[in-house]
C-alpha cells in the first residue's frame, strides 16, 4: 500500500481525542451516566485515550468496554472460513446508561451496525451514542456519528489507516492507495 496523504500526526491525534472529549461532556452534560465500548480493534485503544481524557477533565472514571464484532458482521462468509474471534468485555451495568461505541473509522455504516447488534446482548442501554476519530463518507446505512474527529472525504480506492502507539508504534492518520 503506497501513502498518498497524512491527515494526522500525534499531535494532531491528541488534541482531536481532548476536543471530542470536551463535546461528550457538553452533549450529556456531563458524565453521570456515561460508558464507552470500543469497537475491536482501534476503536478500543480510542476510547481508553478518551476514557483517560474525560478523567483529566472532570475527575471521573469512565468505564471502558470491548466489543468484538466478528460474529455479527453481514459479510462473514466472505472474509473467513475461521474467523479469529478475540472476545468482548463489558465489565459494567448497561441498563439506564449511555453507551458511547467508539471506532476509528466510519465508512459503509456496516460495522457499527454490527457493534449496535453485539451490544444490545449485553442489555439495553438507554442511549446508544457513536463516537469515530475519522468519518470518510460512502455509508451504506442510514447511520451519522454524534462525536467526529475530522471529516475526510474519499474516493473508494482509497483507505484511511489509524495507527495507534498501542497497537501500531506511532500515532498517525494516513490515507492509502490499494
Amino acid at each position: 500500500m503506497q501513502t498518498k496523504s497524512s491527515i494526522m500526526d500525534k499531535a494532531q491525534m491528541e488534541r482531536t481525542i481532548h476536543r471530542m472529549a470536551h463535546e461528550i461532556i457538553e452533549q450529556n452534560k456531563g458524565l453521570e451516566k456515561i460508558r464507552l465500548v470500543g469497537i475491536r480493534s482501534r476503536g478500543v485503544p480510542l476510547a481508553e485515550r478518551m476514557s483517560a481524557y474525560l478523567k483529566r477533565i472532570e475527575s471521573v472514571e469512565i468505564p471502558v468496554g470491548i466489543i468484538d464484532i466478528t460474529l455479527y458482521r453481514d459479510d462473514l462468509s466472505t472474509i473467513s472460513h475461521q474467523p479469529v474471534i478475540k472476545g468482548s468485555s463489558i465489565d459494567f451495568e448497561m441498563e439506564d446508561a449511555i453507551v458511547i461505541l467508539v471506532d476509528d473509522v466510519l465508512f459503509t455504516g456496516r460495522t457499527v451496525r454490527a457493534a449496535i447488534d453485539a451490544l444490545l446482548d449485553f442489555g439495553r442501554p438507554s442511549q446508544i451514542q457513536l463516537a469515530v476519530l475519522v468519518d470518510r463518507g460512502h455509508r451504506e446505512l442510514p447511520i451519522k456519528a454524534d462525536y467526529v474527529g475530522k471529516n475526510v472525504p474519499t474516493s473508494k480506492e482509497e483507505i484511511i489507516k489509524v495507527a495507534f502507539e498501542e497497537t501500531d508504534g506511532e500515532d498517525s492518520v494516513k490515507i492509502v492507495l490499494v
